[in-house]
């Protein structure tokens, strides 16, 4: 299972504000059922790595979409196979155990 953390930045846009450009990101992972996290700068998911990406895929394209000319996206990918518990509040929960 992956962990994967994006961020979609629209640029070349009138308005300095993303918000709306975030919401239709996010209907589309909604949409997809795939395991999410919205965090002030990215979202995370957690799933299989290929649904992951073709996920991230649809939302780039909605920004374009959104009239967007050119968008910068960062993506973090933590797949890890030697463990099949490998989630977002098992790692959060990892470390508050240390602390």
């Amino acid at each position: 299972m992956a962990i994967v953390e994006v961020s979609i930045t629209p640029l070349g846009t009138a308005d300095t504000g993303v918000s709306r450009y975030v919401a239709g990101c996010l209907r589309i992972v909604r949409a997809s059922g795939i395991s999410h996290q919205l965090t002030p700068m990215g979202t995370i998911l957690e799933g299989d790595l290929d649904d992951i990406l073709r996920v991230i895929r649809q939302m780039q394209e909605s920004v374009f979409t959104a009239g967007a000319v050119r968008v910068s996206t960062l993506i973090k990918i933590d797949d890890r196979r030697d463990k099949t518990a490998h989630t977002m509040a098992g790692k959060v929960r990892s470390v508050e155990e240390k602390l």
